[in-house]
C-alpha cells in the first residue's frame, strides 16, 4: 500500500517537474523571439544611423483576425521622436486587440490614426515632434495597409520589388496635382525635388491617411517589405532587391539590409527600420 502511494507521489512529482520544464523552455524562446526581432513570420532589423537615439519602433499583434504589423518613425529634439513613436504604436496595437474579426480594415486605419494623432498631439504639448506610421494587416490571402508620412511599403514577389506605398510628400503631392489638372507641367516639376513631409501624426491640420484601393492579394512565397527613411535613403531601390534574393532566412534578409545600409559611408544617417513579413498561403488557393 505504501508503495503505491510513493509510486504514485513519484509521478505527480514528475509531471510537475515536466510541465515546469516545459513551460520553462516555452518562455526562454519567447525571450529569444523578442531578442532575436523575429515573431513568427514577422521579423525586424534596426539600425540607429548617425543619431543618438533610436526613435523607429515597431510591434506585431495576432489573433483570429489576422496579423497586424507596425512600424513609426518618430521625429523630434531629444526623446521626443521616441516618445511620438510609441504613443502612436501602442494606441494602433490596443485598438486592434479586441478583435477576433476585421471586415472593414481601411474603416479601421481611420480611425486608430486619427485616435494615435489626437494622442501624440496630446504627449506634444508645447514641443515639435511627431511620428510617421504604418500599419500593414494580413489576414489569408489578401494584405492591407494605412500609412501617415513616409515609410515605404512594399511587395517582394517571383524575385522582384514592387513599391505598393506612395508616401505623403510633397513631391508625391505635386505629381498627383498634376494628374489631377491642378498644377502645370512647370510648377509640379518645380515642387518634384521636395520630398519634405506633409502629413504626420502629430501635425496641425491632420489629413486623410493613404490606404490601399483594393486589398492586394497574396501569393505563396511573398514578403511584405517595411523600410524607414534610413534604409530606403541609404539603399538603392537595386540594392535592396538584391539582398532580399539572396538564399537567407528571413531574419538574415533584415538583417543584411541593415548591415548593407550601416556600410554605406558619406552621408548622415537616419534611424533605419527593416520589417519583413512572409506570406503563408496555400498554393491551392492562388
Amino acid at each position: 500500500m505504501m508503495l503505491t502511494i510513493l509510486i504514485g507521489l513519484g509521478a505527480v512529482l514528475l509531471i510537475s517537474a515536466l510541465s515546469r520544464l516545459l513551460l520553462s523552455v516555452k518562455e526562454m524562446n519567447k525571450e529569444e523571439e523578442k531578442e532575436s526581432g523575429s515573431f513568427g513570420r514577422c521579423v525586424i532589423s534596426q539600425t540607429m544611423g548617425d543619431k543618438e537615439i533610436q526613435s523607429d519602433l515597431a510591434g506585431f499583434e495576432s489573433s483570429s483576425a489576422g496579423t497586424l504589423a507596425v512600424l513609426t518613425d518618430g521625429m523630434g529634439k531629444a526623446n521626443t521622436g521616441k516618445v511620438c513613436a510609441q504613443t502612436a504604436m501602442d494606441c494602433v496595437l490596443d485598438a486592434y486587440q479586441p478583435y477576433q474579426v476585421l471586415h472593414n480594415p481601411e474603416y479601421f486605419f481611420k480611425t486608430a490614426f486619427y485616435e494615435a494623432n489626437q494622442r501624440v498631439q496630446k504627449t506634444l504639448g508645447e514641443r515639435r515632434g511627431g511620428a510617421c506610421l504604418a500599419a500593414v494587416f494580413v489576414n489569408g490571402f489578401t494584405f492591407h495597409y494605412g500609412l501617415a508620412g513616409d515609410i515605404r511599403i512594399a511587395l517582394f514577389r517571383n524575385q522582384e520589388l514592387i513599391p505598393i506605398s506612395k508616401g505623403q510628400t510633397l513631391n508625391v503631392l505635386a505629381l498627383n496635382a498634376y494628374q489631377d489638372g491642378v498644377l502645370s507641367r512647370q510648377e509640379a516639376i518645380w515642387t518634384m525635388e521636395e520630398d519634405r513631409i506633409w502629413n504626420y501624426l502629430g501635425v496641425d491640420g491632420f489629413r486623410d491617411i493613404e490606404i490601399c484601393d483594393q486589398p492586394i492579394r497574396l501569393k505563396q512565397g511573398d514578403i511584405i517589405v517595411m523600410l524607414t527613411k534610413g534604409i530606403f535613403d541609404v539603399l538603392s531601390w537595386a540594392e535592396t532587391e538584391d539582398v532580399l534574393l539572396r538564399d537567407y532566412t528571413l531574419k538574415e534578409k533584415a538583417d543584411n539590409l541593415v548591415m548593407e545600409a550601416e556600410r554605406k559611408k558619406g552621408m548622415d544617417k537616419e534611424n533605419g527600420s527593416v520589417v519583413l513579413i512572409k506570406a503563408e498561403v496555400s498554393d491551392e488557393k492562388n
